[in-house]
């Protein structure tokens, strides 16, 4: 087990729907964790913003510094929604992950 905290981030923009379950997941699955994480989000309302962190849509999830699905930053980041195809990421799924981290 790591002494550090775990960092996550939603990046994301308004308007896209799965962002306000994207960060409700993520709140819920952190939430046992009792200061083991240290959570942020990036509103990412400009293509300058998009281009510079590298934008895979919105919304995104990032645990310490990766990807959630490991998906890489394309080659042109945009303003774009993201599609899961199997469903904004469960708060069990988000729990998973960090515990395979901590």
């Amino acid at each position: 087990m790591s002494n550090s905290k775990i960092k996550i981030e939603v990046q994301h923009f308004h308007g896209c729907p799965n962002g306000p379950a994207m960060i409700a997941n993520v709140k819920e699955a952190i939430a046992e964790f009792d200061g083991g994480v240290v959570y942020s989000e990036l509103l990412v309302d400009s293509n300058e913003i998009a281009g510079r962190i590298g934008f895979r849509g919105s919304p995104t999830l990032i645990i310490n510094g990766e990807d959630f699905e490991g998906s890489p930053a394309p080659e042109r980041p945009a303003l774009n929604c993201r599609i899961y195809p199997n469903g904004v990421p469960s708060p069990d799924d988000i729990r998973s992950k960090i515990a395979e981290l901590m």
